[in-house]
């Protein structure tokens, strides 16, 4: 059944060498906007239901840009508001061989959306419109107001029945020195709030500082998630173990814990085009097949196969159909569809 899902977060501006050029050797750059908010509103808006990005642009032509790029990936953009001048931003060099691809930020924290008042955002009103809303740990990084309006938007949705979403992704370079112990609070409140969780064993044993006697990540996963699902009483944790290859081809191997039971997917093996969104896309097959009742195996099937998908397509953002994930399913190499 089709749902009314919001993301929260922000909108940033891709601005990618051609290439695989770096950033001292290029003189022309690519640009699109995107973000976690974005690239799970569209994915599952490609699913079926409607999706919005509740956030913050500046009120200029390059807002104007934003939205008219958020309409085109099929997102209603009704929730969001403008203010402000600013949009955060990112630089992309795309890596090629043993040189990975790196991404730099620029202009984040004075972003429309990171400088957005307290009050700039009526989630109650927003919790009667939504069926869905979705937070990401980058999001939870920014500020002590952005933290704010995340829990009460939460809050609000859970009151009111509503499903919440929180993709735990901590990201160390966003947190900065003792991050751990900064973080551990806001997620901890997040946790408390949200149904579906996207994390796997690092987040327990690093940002919840959890424990265990493991070597092997396997077992640390199914020693530790079950205890953070008791802890905070999360309906569904699910999440990927990645291994990079010396060929550069990748594995993901994805799990869904409900119900007090692990389920996993087959191992996926593919070569890389764009990794960047690639985790969203996991996300969105995850929340998917959850809203559809879909039985684990199905659902976590489902949500690796859209994660090795989004690695194959240019840009940040999903682009994949239930029949192209489908397909990908299958596990096999097609010639050209006519």
């Amino acid at each position: 059944m089709a749902k009314k899902i919001a993301a929260f977060g922000e909108v940033m501006m891709r601005l990618e060498v051609p290439g695989y050029a770096l950033l001292s050797q290029s003189s022309t750059l690519n640009y699109s906007f995107s973000g976690t908010g974005v690239n799970l509103a569209s994915a599952l808006a490609r699913f079926g239901h409607t999706g919005y990005v509740v956030t913050t642009l500046p009120d200029n032509p390059l807002g104007d840009a934003a939205r008219s790029y958020l309409q085109k990936l099929g997102i209603d953009i009704s929730l969001s508001s403008r203010g402000g001048r600013y949009i955060g931003s990112y630089f992309l060099e795309n890596g090629f061989g043993a040189r990975a691809s790196r991404v730099t930020y620029t202009n984040r924290l004075e972003s429309s959306f990171n400088t957005a008042k307290a009050d700039r955002y009526n989630f109650r009103a927003l919790a009667d419109i939504v069926d869905v809303v979705a937070f990401c740990g980058i999001t939870l990084a920014m500020n002590d107001t952005v933290r704010k309006q995340m829990k009460q938007l939460a809050a609000a949705v859970k009151q009111r029945g509503g499903i919440v979403v929180f993709d735990c992704n901590y990201r160390p370079s966003l947190w900065g020195e003792g991050g751990y112990g900064l973080a551990k609070e806001h997620y901890e409140d997040m946790l408390h709030l949200a149904d579906i969780v996207m994390m796997n064993e690092k987040d327990a044993l690093y940002v919840l500082g959890m424990q265990s006697e493991a070597t092997e990540r396997k077992e640390q996963l199914t020693e530790l998630i079950p205890q953070v699902a008791a802890t905070y009483r999360i309906a569904a944790i699910a999440g990927t173990q990645r291994t990079i290859h010396p060929d550069n081809t990748h594995t993901l191997l994805g799990y869904l814990y409900k119900a007090q039971s692990f389920a996993f997917s087959e191992v996926c093996k593919f070569a890389v085009y764009d990794r960047i969104g690639a985790g969203d896309a996991f996300t969105s097959g995850t929340v998917h097949g959850e809203l559809e009742q879909w039985e684990a195996a199905d659902t976590i099937a489902f949500a690796t196969a859209a994660g090795m998908l989004a690695h194959t397509i240019a840009g940040d953002t999903p682009m994949s159909t239930v029949q192209d994930i489908r397909q990908a399913m299958k596990q096999s190499v097609n010639d050209v569809e006519r």
